[in-house]
């Protein structure tokens, strides 16, 4: 995958943060997803811009990480999102 994307999130889901991690249920499978405070920040970052491009900016201003390192964790995360139908991700 291309960091060039957007993603959208999937209509079934149900996002909350508790503690400073984000909780997401997806309503469609009723399966939970726990997200640790890295992946709490990614999404945060999603919901806040689709622009995959946008969100690794973003988040290379937040973390002291080589690009290589994020690009390939994130795109990574998103994989994972999309594989379990939480986000779809666009051209």
């Amino acid at each position: 995958m291309q960091i060039n994307k957007t993603i959208t999130f999937a209509e079934t889901v149900f996002a909350q943060e508790v503690d400073g991690e984000m909780v997401l249920l997806d309503m469609e499978s009723e399966n939970y997803f726990g997200l640790d405070e890295v992946g709490t920040s990614i999404w945060q970052a999603m919901q806040d811009d689709a622009d995959l491009d946008k969100v690794f900016a973003a988040l290379l201003e937040q973390y002291e990480v080589p690009e290589a390192v994020l690009k390939s964790d994130l795109l990574n995360f998103v994989d994972r999102l999309q594989e379990s139908g939480l986000v779809q991700v666009h051209s």
